[in-house]
């Protein structure tokens, strides 16, 4: 954003120097509001690229925020759509677990099943290290009651249900020797048990395909929905700098619109300023000569600049930034005088004024240049 000088508002000569001042402010405080809530909006985007970059490095993912009501329709109703999907989805998913029921209940009604429908009272039996050994005991009776449960500990898809049940016939394995009787009932009921599981099997898995495709693509579509959206937002605060931009270059021509004069004096000071910038400074400053003088030639390594040529609006601009550019470099005092006799600081009146919008207004006034290698300069006196 183009810079103004805090503290440097020239000597207004004869016009009502108080009214403009006043004037002056007022727009300038306005400024200062629009400024921060930009600021806050700009962090605001800032912040939810940065998160996201966290999340997926490759691509960038924000909220809801942005005042476009078509954008925030599709987000609420991409939203309604995956509410919707995953309704469906859990549906068929409930199908699944139906006809894994039939299996299970065609494993239960085996002769052999009867030593796996209860949990195994390992008390009673005397199986004292059955614990120890068994870290986590199943039977049929849990896995039935977990398919039947409405409080949220139900099975969500078939294959935890087709773990548990390996994990009733293993446990029996595990624990009893391969000859006894539980061993191989419960190796038989295994064997049974994957033959009808395999029949299913195929549709399990094209039902997780299918989720997993459909999930990928709605949060590809959110993705994609919150991008646009803060797409927007970002468009919304450029327009707005610029606008803010625009101001504040209106203020800055109303008040040297209104300045006295430069005297030789000062165009002399101004020019042996010039001559002691780095040449960054110096390329800025020819800059704002060449944008009131479109046939000023401010390329090339010699600059012939005549500033009994200029404008008083240029002159100003050029006294202006060379205070502010040797004052940021430290050197306003060692270096080159560039104010007269005649310039006097502007006093605030109303000297209770926030101290944050004080150290603001300093940091949209002053003008930002850094060192580097000089470069020839030859203006006139």
């Amino acid at each position: 954003m183009r810079q103004m000088e805090d503290g440097l508002i020239p000597y207004m000569g004869t016009v009502n120097s108080g009214s403009d001042v006043e004037a002056f402010e007022h727009n300038l405080d306005q400024i200062l509001v629009k400024v921060n809530e930009l600021e806050k909006r700009v962090n605001e985007v800032e912040q939810i690229y940065h998160d996201q970059s966290k999340k997926q490095p490759s691509t960038s993912k924000g909220s809801t925020l942005g005042k476009d009501e078509r954008q925030v329709n599709n987000l609420m109703k991409l939203q309604q759509d995956n509410c919707s999907r995953e309704a469906a989805a859990a549906k068929r998913m409930q199908q699944l677990i139906s006809q894994f029921g039939d299996i299970v209940r065609q494993i239960t009604q085996h002769k052999w099943a009867r030593p796996f429908m209860q949990p195994v009272d390992a008390k009673a039996l005397g199986l004292h290290d059955y614990h120890k050994v068994i870290e986590k005991p199943m039977d049929f009776s849990t896995i039935k009651k977990q398919m039947e449960a409405a409080d949220g500990t139900a099975y969500k898809n078939v294959r935890e249900i087709c773990a548990d049940v390996r994990l009733v016939f293993k446990n029996a394995m595990k624990y009893n020797d391969e000859k006894s009787d539980i061993h191989v009932m419960a190796k038989t009921l295994l064997r049974k048990f994957e033959e009808k599981w395999l029949h299913l099997y195929p549709e399990v898995t094209k039902e997780e395909k299918r989720l997993e495709q459909e999930e990928a693509e709605a949060q590809l579509d959110m993705q994609l929905a919150k991008e646009a959206a803060n797409a927007r937002m970002a468009r919304e605060i450029s327009s707005e700098l610029y606008e803010v931009d625009m101001h504040l270059e209106d203020l800055r021509a109303m008040v040297i619109s209104k300045c006295r004069r430069i005297s030789t004096d000062e165009k002399r000071k101004i020019a042996a300023a010039l001559d002691k910038l780095p040449v960054e400074d110096v390329d800025k400053a020819l800059e704002i000569v060449a944008q009131y003088d479109p046939s000023f030639q401010s390329k090339g390594d010699l600059v012939d600049l005549d500033l009994d040529a200029q404008s008083e609006p240029v002159l100003w601009k050029l006294k202006i930034f060379v205070k502010g550019a040797l004052e940021v470099q430290g050197k306003s005092s060692a270096v080159v005088d560039v104010d007269s006799n005649h310039d006097r600081s502007y006093n605030n009146n109303g000297g209770n004024n926030n101290n944050s919008n004080k150290k603001r207004k300093k940091e949209i006034c002053n003008a930002i240049a850094k060192t580097a290698k000089k470069r020839s300069l030859k203006p006139s006196s």
